[in-house]
């Protein structure tokens, strides 16, 4: 489909408009940063939260962490960043992970029936006799036609291995066919952890804290709340008659695969920074914990994707969908990123990466599904805002820069066919040079004479809106390149 250059700069003009005000008057990476403070700390008050810790990583690092409150309410101690908190569904990444770090060493394949690996699922009945197998991808998607089942799936993390067992060998009413839908179920994942215990011949959570918890430094990371010191515990709380609960300690157990990891901001600082390490995609040695390209699968969208109507303040839209247990999203704030909350009796917290910035925020609250994901999305949409921390986009290739002075020759002569052996057999026949050159008479009419700017940016290796300084003004180019070796140009498009 052709995009006329009035069209196309007008779709341009709306994209950019979000972020102009930032692009314009960026603050410093450390003021963006200490304005949290008081987002967090009104977030705990009009939640009735005993304790909160956030941090934010950027580049690698903590580049920030602040702790509120008390960790236990009748002693008073005080929240730390070295404060173990309940992550609850933020542990279903860890288990994700470890499915494609067996699937990578050639001993599970995410398409084959989960049955082939937890026998207890082979005398299941399926709810039709068209219906397929469910699949291990299914179990990582919540596609499986498993009920939605928060809150029973919470109170179970202390089922023991062989209660679990008996539970799937007795089967399970399904709320639909296998690859219907969407339906989350803490079932599903505590079934994808005992794919990796039986694959991995060890425990889900031995394999998990031997496979990435002590490789990344994660020292201060368990499974089972009692290894904790108890001056150490953020002990967890519902708000009740205007007054704050103790809830039951959980777990540990089998339903620990889809929630049971404790942990701490220091700690889970170092598993954002390795999670975020793996963009962009580039040459170089792997880390040996797990490669790059199957970290970037988790964000992949896996399931079906849905549009939500704008529910803050910057008054756009979002789409949403359900990769590996993270949540990808889009919108015209923060553009491409992906996150995961937890709740459990006693806790809640959420963490939000933005791949494109290098940057995530995460928050631990002491109170029973104290509803994190918003304050963390205020917080990111804040600094995405601040213009401290800009989308990186990378610089063009040889390929793209090659064509860039191919198409910079052409303005100044003005004519497309002063370039006919670059031009992709599409290009004059989408729009003939008897169109094209009038057009660009009068774009040098209204600039006159423009040239390449010294930094030019693109997203991919095959595409770019190219910049260009002119005598009056500035221009922009947008290049397509066609699918040819040599190079070659399918789509020219100018944008004053």
């Amino acid at each position: 489909m052709n995009v006329r250059p009035l069209a196309l700069a007008s779709l341009a003009c709306c994209a950019l408009f979000a972020t102009a005000s930032a692009a314009d008057n960026p603050r410093s990476p450390a003021e963006a940063l200490a304005g949290l403070d008081p987002v967090f700390e009104k977030f705990m008050r009009e939640q009735h939260i005993p304790g909160l810790v956030y941090g934010v990583v950027v580049d690698g690092k903590l580049a920030r962490v602040r702790a509120f409150g008390v960790s236990n309410v009748p002693a008073g101690t005080p929240v730390t960043a070295d404060t173990a908190f309940r992550i609850a569904s933020m542990t279903k990444q860890f288990t994700a992970l470890a499915t494609l770090r067996l699937r990578d060493a050639g001993r599970l394949s995410l398409d084959a029936p989960a049955e082939k690996y937890v026998p207890e699922m082979r005398q299941w009945r399926y709810p039709t006799s068209d219906s397929p197998k469910i699949t291990v991808r299914d179990l990582l998607s919540h596609a499986a036609g498993l009920v939605t089942d928060d809150p029973w799936g919470d109170r179970q993390l202390a089922m023991s291995e062989g209660d679990f067992s008996r539970l799937v060998a007795a089967g399970v009413p399904f709320s639909r066919a296998p690859g219907m839908a969407y339906e989350y179920s803490n079932f599903g994942f505590t079934l994808a952890g005992r794919v990796v215990s039986n694959t991995s011949k060890t425990l889900y959570s031995r394999y998990i804290t031997d496979s990435f918890l002590r490789p990344l430094g994660m020292q201060h990371t368990v499974w089972d709340y009692a290894a904790v010191p108890a001056g150490e515990r953020a002990i967890g709380y519902r708000w009740e008659n205007e007054a704050w609960i103790e809830e039951p300690v959980l777990g540990p157990g089998a339903f620990g695969a889809m929630g049971g990891l404790i942990t701490t901001a220091n700690d889970y600082a170092r598993y954002v920074a390795w999670l975020l390490a793996a963009w962009p995609p580039r040459d170089g040695a792997e880390d040996g914990i797990l490669r790059r390209s199957s970290v970037r699968e988790i964000a992949r969208p896996a399931n079906y994707a849905v549009l939500r109507a704008a529910d803050d303040p910057s008054g756009c839209p979002r789409t949403q969908s359900y990769g590996y247990a993270v949540i990808p999203f889009s919108d015209c704030v923060l553009g491409v990123h992906f996150g995961h909350s937890g709740g459990l009796p006693g806790y809640g917290s959420n963490v939000l990466f933005l791949p494109n910035r290098g940057v995530a925020v995460f928050a631990f609250a002491n109170r029973t599904y104290a509803p994190a994901s918003r304050v963390v999305r205020d917080a990111a949409n804040l600094l995405a805002q601040s213009g401290a921390f800009p989308e990186r986009i990378g610089s063009p290739g040889p390929a793209l820069l090659d064509m860039a002075r191919v198409v910079e020759r052409i303005y100044a002569a003005g004519d497309v066919l002063s370039a006919p052996d670059k031009l992709a057999p599409n290009f004059l026949l989408d729009q003939a040079a008897a169109i094209r050159n009038p057009q660009l008479a009068e774009l040098r009419k209204k600039h006159g004479e423009c040239r390449l700017a010294d930094t030019q940016q693109s997203d991919n290796a095959m595409s770019a809106t190219l910049a260009f300084t002119c005598d009056n003004g500035a221009l922009k180019a947008r290049v397509v390149l066609a699918p040819t070796t040599p190079s070659s140009m399918q789509t020219l498009e100018f944008m004053p």
